[in-house]
């Protein structure tokens, strides 16, 4: 409590007060919830307090959480250090794309818990460099995300390596097709906890649509910069796409970076830090920053490029507006895109304030329509 209250984490979000009393009772969860609703908390909160149980004393990991990116999991790692009431709770980063020595020490000198991706767990558990045998409270954070990006088999295999007496604590935007069948395999009896609706974006964001033909659609970038105030998120398409915006945002003036595939991982840290940091006002990303990045009190997320799927559209502007702050989420639609607009409309039952932009000398102007 002392370390909560240190942090400023007084009251508990919804999604808190459901899953940490099942939680802290050793039964398994199923939660859905959107984006920003403080469910890293609700089970980081549980493992905590276990790993001060007698029988979680010894050099084992008792706790485990997978995730499906190294910057999720990054987060969840400091987020864990920021609460813990001591430095004998000890924690391993298991991630690709950073050098594996750091993360085997800190498996070697007896980590309590563990926060992985499913691709290096796995690695280490056939190379035998991990043992997983201890594990008492299994967390699999963005199940979804993890199937879509492929990992279904991995963590059936990092399972296997698990005791089967074990809790387990199931998050997920998403309870369609393969998500429900890691459920029935892997949950027992859980509690389910549902937070509003998993497929529709949180009230706190005031959505816009603009009409604009795509050769102008850094015009518009530009000119929202420096009509509103505060950080802006921008979604584009693909990594060359990422490249182009940052750097011609860059040569006009603006503290822009960016974040894709194509970028080393010690480059994605340092552009998010410089992001989250106020250091740079603008980030550019892929679809791959769209989930699993926390960065506090963004103002604004611009879809440059239409996203493909309503759960997706969620997901982008679900990094702004989060907990009780506001936010504002513009989406750019060329005149060919309506359908997909208004596919996206009716999915997710929300209508958005829509314009119409004309180029106006090195402006650009909206217009209500």
């Amino acid at each position: 409590m002392a370390r909560l209250n240190a942090n400023k984490f007084i009251t508990p979000t919804p999604v808190q007060a459901g899953a940490i009393p099942p939680a802290l009772e050793n039964r398994d969860v199923l939660a859905t919830a959107q984006t920003g609703t403080g469910k890293t908390l609700s089970f980081l909160i549980p493992i905590a307090e276990m790993l001060q149980m007698a029988e979680c004393r010894g050099p084992a990991a008792h706790a485990l959480i997978l995730l499906p990116t190294r910057e999720l999991a990054m987060q969840v790692e400091q987020a864990f250090r920021t609460i813990r009431p001591s430095d004998t709770q000890s924690v391993a980063l298991v991630v690709g794309g950073m050098a594996e020595h750091a993360q085997l020490e800190a498996i070697r000198r007896g980590a309590k818990l563990i926060v992985a991706t499913p691709g290096r767990l796995e690695d280490f558990l056939q190379r035998k460099l991990v043992r997983l045998n201890a594990v008492k409270v299994l967390v699999l954070d963005e199940v979804d995300r993890m199937l879509d990006m492929g990992f279904q088999p991995a963590i059936a295999r990092i399972a296997a390596a698990l005791p089967t007496e074990r809790q387990t604590l199931c998050y997920s935007a998403t309870l369609e097709g393969a998500v429900q069948e890691v459920a029935r395999k892997y949950l027992n009896q859980p509690v389910r906890i549902e937070i509003g609706s998993i497929l529709k974006p949180t009230e706190n964001v005031s959505l816009r649509a603009f009409e604009v033909a795509p050769e102008n659609k850094q015009e518009l970038l530009e000119h929202l910069l420096g009509a509103e105030t505060g950080s802006f998120l921008v979604f584009v398409r693909t990594k060359h796409g990422a490249d182009r915006v940052a750097r011609r945002l860059a040569r006009n003036g603006h503290s822009a970076t960016q974040i894709h595939g194509d970028r080393t991982q010690s480059q994605r840290n340092a552009a998010l830090r410089s992001f989250s940091q106020g250091h740079h006002r603008v980030l550019v990303a892929t679809d791959v920053a769209a989930r699993g990045i926390d960065v506090a009190n963004i103002a604004h997320v611009v879809n440059f490029d239409m996203p493909k799927e309503p759960e997706d559209f969620v997901h982008r502007i679900g990094r702004t507006g989060r907990a009780s702050a506001t936010g504002v989420a513009s989406t750019f639609t060329a005149p060919g895109e309506r359908k997909i607009l208004n596919r996206i409309e009716k999915v997710l039952s929300i209508t958005m304030e829509r314009f119409r932009v004309r180029p106006l000398a090195k402006t650009a102007a909206a217009n209500s329509y």
